[in-house]
Order: structure tokens, then sequence, then C-alpha cells
């Protein structure tokens, strides 16, 4: 028994749909259940129609067949007595389209995991008192207009499972207690584009509202308008701008990269420095087909331990760096002669330290595919700061005022290391926006986002969630120390 007395725990079941989505031996209940159907996880409503006189609530988030494994609620609630945690999820197996069923881990969920597609899995357990807390405080902020929405249509499991996260522990159990059905089986490098799609516009929306409120209430909120200024003319430099390629073994797109460079048409002097991190494929050959061209400099690290933040750091802290410092990736292309000038100007425009482009997505051949065009419109200069926390990229291409640049220096990562400078930029300083195509995003086989299995996607999903926690952090202390100076 999980306690003495079968009936001393209680146990909501809410699922979108009747028996046939949720298989378990009744002989596996521990506790006397109560069942909610026709539970919708995104709306509201549904969850203020939870009774809350029982000890545990188990939420199956997504319209499946799942089949819990054997006495896998007791171990689900056991852990839940054991820890006092608020939520509990699990690793599971899934059943995909073409009927094998293999494992599926999750990663723990850390305070930086603010984005809404964190992976909880199909099945959660709520401890009830705590989801009654999250509840009731998610009624009072809405008519109390903390939270500036009428009600929660999509992201409501996501205010809660953020709301309950404030009132007690979330609990991954690293066992594998169910099996599901797969319902998506795109690749990863499709799936990244979701949340751009203009018909997840109002979804987005309302998930942006969410996540603000949330770092309202920890203490992490910064205002649009807690700035510091810069001073452009403080520094010399060599050159206006300097673009940045990291590459290693790409052979057959770098000289397109390059040559998208040297067309570039602008007021100032720019140069490119192309750091090439030990090609063995001949793409190092291609680079020194240009090596006539004065501007572009072809740079071997002498270290061996640089993966692309660490390429980046070594071009933004040498000596022919200039003032602006612009990143290409070594598969993509310019999109017109005028963005190295279109960058600039905005740097000047908003007193910017950092800014971010927009791209379009092609194949190889320069011919548009889905997405199209990825803009970040998301962003906005009376949010952006903020709602960079809820979403899982900055944007591209993405340029940096250089002082500022060397003053933090990016991660030695090959993920991620361009999102940690935004955040960490967008802390203290402005952060521009270009919104017309500055670059063509070619997507092929190599892309290092193409296809990940789990492992690399979960790994890259910890270090951004991970990232985001130390900006957490780093954004509750700037406010106590604002506090603390008035």
């Amino acid at each position: 028994m999980l306690n003495d007395d079968k009936n001393s725990s209680k146990l909501t079941v809410c699922c979108w749909c009747g028996n046939a989505g949720f298989v378990t031996d009744s002989a596996d209940w521990p506790c006397e259940v109560h069942h909610q159907y026709d539970f919708e996880p995104g709306n509201l409503d549904a969850w203020f129609k939870i009774p809350a006189d029982c000890t545990y609530t188990l939420v199956l988030l997504n319209d499946v067949e799942v089949v819990m494994n054997y006495h896998a609620i007791q171990r689900m609630m056991i852990v839940a007595r054991d820890t006092q945690a608020a939520m509990l999820y699990s690793d599971h197996y899934r059943r995909k389209s073409n009927g094998n069923v293999v494992k599926h881990p999750l990663i723990d969920c850390q305070l930086g995991a603010l984005r809404d597609d964190f992976d909880f899995g199909s099945v959660v357990l709520f401890r009830t008192s705590v989801l009654q807390q999250a509840l009731s405080e998610l009624k009072h902020d809405l008519a109390g207009g903390e939270l500036n929405l009428d009600s929660l249509h999509y992201a409501a499991f996501y205010a809660i499972r953020l709301a309950v996260s404030r009132w007690g522990g979330v609990v991954r159990i690293p066992e594998f207690l169910y099996t599901d059905v797969e319902t998506d089986s795109r690749s990863s490098g499709v799936r990244i584009f979701d949340y751009q799609l203009p018909e997840a516009a109002m979804t987005q929306q309302e998930m942006e509202q969410v996540c603000t409120w949330h770092l309202k209430r920890l203490g992490a909120y910064l205002s649009p308008t807690d700035f510091l200024d810069i001073n452009f003319d403080e520094y010399k430099f060599p050159v206006e701008v300097t673009v940045v390629i990291p590459v290693l073994n790409r052979v057959r797109v770098i000289a397109d990269a390059i040559r998208s460079v040297l067309m570039q048409q602008a007021t100032f002097p720019f140069n490119i420095m192309v750091v090439d991190n030990h090609s063995t494929d001949g793409t190092s050959q291609v680079i020194e087909e240009f090596a006539h061209d004065r501007r572009l400099l072809h740079i071997i690290p002498e270290r061996t331990d640089l993966g692309i933040g660490g390429c980046w750091n070594l071009a933004a802290n040498h000596e022919c760096c200039g003032k602006f410092i612009i990143g290409l990736d070594s598969d993509d292309v310019f999109a017109t002669p005028q963005v190295l000038q279109t960058m600039v100007n905005r740097f000047y425009v908003d007193n910017a330290a950092m800014v971010c482009g927009s791209y379009q997505v092609t194949d190889m051949s320069l011919n548009v595919i889905s997405p199209g065009i990825v803009a970040h419109r998301e962003w906005t200069p009376e949010n952006g700061r903020n709602n960079l926390m809820h979403v899982n990229g900055v944007g591209g291409p993405r340029a940096f005022y250089t002082p500022v640049y060397r003053s933090i220096n990016v991660p030695n990562t090959n993920y991620g290391e361009d999102y940690a400078m935004g955040l960490m930029i967008s802390r203290d300083y402005r952060i521009g926006r270009v919104y017309d195509v500055m670059t063509c995003a070619r997507r092929w086989e190599d892309n290092t986002d193409a296809d990940l299995d789990i492992e690399h996607e979960n790994a890259n999903n910890l270090y951004k969630d991970r990232i985001r926690t130390w900006e957490v952090l780093a954004r509750i202390d700037k406010n106590k120390n604002k506090q603390i100076k008035q």
C-alpha cells in the first residue's frame, strides 16, 4: 500500500478522452480514483473544475493512448510522498510511427526551463494542495490585472507549471513509467521553427504574458527603460566592421559565404576573419583562393580546444577586429550587398550593444523553403529582454559592439553561445532589431540541428535551460542590488 490505508490518498485522473486513452491494470491503483474526462490542458477553465479533495492529481497532457507500466502510478505517488514534490514527471517509452517502441528520456526541470515547449512527456502528477494554491494565485492575478490577460486559452498548463514551481519542487523520475505514442515524427531541424509560424502567433503572445508574469513573481523582470548607454566614439578601431565566419570542414559552402561578404557595399572600411578550426576536407585551400583580397584574414588557431564560441572569441579579441562584429555561419550567405551598412546603422539609431537581423530559410540553391522568413517579431522594445527568456533563440545574423563583447566573451561551445550572449547583453544594454532579410540560412544535411537524436536534443535543451537559470539568478540579483541602492 502507498499508505497503511488504501483510501488515505485520493487521486484525480484528468485526460482528454475516455478509458481507451489511458490504460492501466485496475489492480495497480494504489488508492481511490476519480476520473475527469474531456480535459484540455491548455484551457484554464478545465483546471478550475479539478476537485480539491484528492491528495494527488494526475494529468494526461497529450491526446494519445498512454499505457502505464506495472505499478507505475504507485511509484509516482511514493516519490511524491517521499520528496514532498509539487509536481512530478518521468521518463517513458514511445511507440514510433513505424511501430517500434524506444526509450524516451527527459531532462530535469530547472529554474530556467522557461520555454513553453519543455518536454514533460504525457503524464504529470501534481500534489493537489499546491495545484490549488497555484490556481488561486492565477485567478487572483487575472482578476487584478497583474497577468495582462482575460483568461488562458492556450497557456494554462504553462502558467500552472511555472506557478507550481514557485510553491514547491518539480521532480523528474528517471525511470520509464509508461508508454505513449509519437504524434510528431518531423526532424528537429523542422520543429525548431514551430513557434515562428504565423498560426502560432496568438499562442506565443499568451505564452509571453505568462512568462513575464512569472518573471515578475520571481523578481527577475526587467523594465523597458533600465539600460546602459554607449559612447561609440570612446575607442578606436582599425575598421568599422569585422565579419566573423567560424568554419570546420565546409568545403562545399565556404566560398559562397566569403563571396557574399566581399560583395558588401558600405560607406566604411570592413574586413572578414575566417576562423578555420583545423579543417581537413579542403576548406583551408578554398579559403586561400581569396588570399589576394587584403580584407580577408584566414586565421587558423594555435589551440585545438576551441568550439564555435572559442573561434568567435579569438576573432573578437584580434588586433585587427573592428568596432562592430557581425557573424555569418559558414553555410549561409548575406542576402544583399547592404547587410553591413544596414546592421551598423541600427547600432547608432538604437544605441544598441547588439543587433539581430532576420533570415530567410532556403535550400542549397537559395530557393525559399518553409518556414520562409524568420524575423523574430515576438521581440518588442517594451518586453523583448523578458520574452527572450521564454523563446529558444535570439535570431540572426547577430552583431555586437566589440568592447561590450570583449567584456563578456561567449561560452566556448558549439551550441547556444549566441543565445547566452544575447541574454547577458540584454540584461544591461539595448538590442536592436532589423526585420529586413539579412541572411539566407541554407538548410542541408550538414546543419548542426538538422535531425538530432533524443540524446543530443536533450543535451542542447539542458544547456539552454542552464544558461537561462544563471540569467534568472543574475536578474534577481540585479533587481535586489538596485533596490538596495535606492
